[in-house]
């Protein structure tokens, strides 16, 4: 009776497994998961804004919505850990609060990008407006980087204000919002010295938390030194964006003016533990500058846009772009997966993003690699062809399908 009822039990389990009902399964595409080292077809089941199984076939009978991804790349939301979204009408406000800044859902879904970082727009000053205005009202998951600069990002002399640089204060508002920022950010200053870097650092040091560096900005000196910077001032773990700048004077590039030829302690620094991060922009991307360290094995540890509106309809355009750039200059797709979303996922220290693991949240891109022919270009012209682009065919976010261009889901339901 005993061999019975066991043999009972096991048959109910068995039935209760076939009959999973899920949220929404993603049927037939090409999952690739850098964390898990998955890059391969796979089934990826969803309930309750989680990932709930990965395997080689899911049973999706009893799903209440089922994707077909055959052709498609499967893989985390992306993670843009440079954008400018704290949009106002403040009037001289450039990035904070203003005009310049763009409403993030605009901006994110319809590229596959489920997490987006504005990198400096608020200081300790306004960041409640930012909070209120921006993060409290999007979809999309907005983070921050906080300008060192207690005004934000005003640009001209607000950001030359040395005594607006405040790291105690900075330190603690962030603390306030730590669910929100992810570190702190020096950008425009024209000066030749370190203290909005020192400062920055400063805050970073009470806060725990990275700062990402936007270097240099004035013709009028020659500029301050990157190995300094590197190895003198900022910690393993934080951030240089711009990598791939080529702006004359104002900045010193990581690929040499005049022999074209990489510096071998950019490498260093980066196996020392900086971050370097694309942050391409309306004039922060040069292919001078990335094609040369590409072909030294130098590699961006992250890939990002520096969305605004100047640079959206510029050469930068959005995240697909940027990532179709660097695949048009011969760097492999998963390396690209892995530079936007795990690896950006572990800089800001959210490492409950950028993966499909089972029990994660539920963030996903389906992404297709068209064929045919394009062009990639910069901003002084300088065009790439190539045979392959990446072009979003749905935006999953918590679980919930917040984007599709073709309706591949049954039924079609976009929220």
């Amino acid at each position: 009776m005993r061999c019975l009822s066991k043999i009972l039990l096991l048959f109910l389990v068995i039935g209760s497994v076939h009959a999973q009902n899920y949220q929404l399964v993603i049927k037939g595409g090409h999952l690739i998961d850098p964390k898990n080292n998955i890059d391969e077809l796979m089934d990826v089941a969803i309930e309750d804004g989680k990932v709930v199984k990965v395997a080689k076939t899911i049973d999706a009978s009893n799903a209440r919505q089922v994707v077909k991804a055959d052709g498609l790349l499967v893989v985390p939301g992306l993670i843009d850990i440079h954008g400018h979204n704290f949009f106002g009408t403040r009037p001289n406000s450039y990035l904070s609060d203003g005009l310049v800044a763009v409403d993030p859902d605009g901006f994110t879904f319809r590229v596959g990008v489920t997490t987006i970082v504005d990198c400096g727009g608020p200081g300790w000053k306004n960041f409640h407006i930012f909070k209120q205005n921006i993060i409290d009202h999007s979809k999309t998951r907005v983070l921050a980087f906080m300008n060192i600069v207690g005004e934000g990002m005003r640009g001209g002399a607000y950001e030359q204000d040395t005594s607006d640089m405040n790291a105690a204060l900075t330190a603690q508002t962030a603390l306030n919002f730590k669910e929100h920022v992810v570190g702190f950010k020096v950008a425009h200053y024209a000066k030749r010295d370190w203290i909005p870097v020192d400062r920055a650092v400063e805050a970073g040091n009470i806060a725990n938390m990275p700062v990402i560096i936007d270097f240099g900005g004035s013709m009028a000196f020659a500029p301050l030194r990157l190995r300094e910077l590197f190895f003198d001032h900022l910690r393993p773990g934080d951030i240089y964006t711009h990598v791939f700048a080529e702006l004359g004077g104002a900045r010193e590039p990581v690929v040499d003016y005049e022999t074209r030829q990489f510096k071998p302690f950019v490498r260093e620094a980066q196996e020392r533990g900086i971050i370097f991060d694309v942050g391409y922009g309306g004039a922060s991307f040069d292919f001078r500058q990335a094609i040369p360290a590409l072909e030294a094995g130098f590699y961006p540890n992250t890939i990002s846009t520096d969305l605004h509106k100047g640079s959206m309809n510029a050469a930068m355009k959005d995240m697909l772009n940027v990532m179709s750039t660097f695949m048009a200059m011969g760097m492999e797709i998963p390396h690209i997966i892995q530079a936007s979303t795990w690896t950006p996922a572990q800089v800001i220290k959210r490492e409950e993003l950028g993966h499909l693991s089972e029990g994660a949240i539920a963030d996903i891109a389906l992404i297709h690699v068209r064929e045919g022919n394009f062009g990639v270009w910069d901003k002084n012209g300088y065009k790439l062809e190539t045979d392959k682009r990446f072009e979003c065919e749905m935006t999953i976010k918590d679980g919930v399908i917040v984007y599709s261009v073709n309706g591949l889901s049954e039924p079609v339901v976009v929220r």
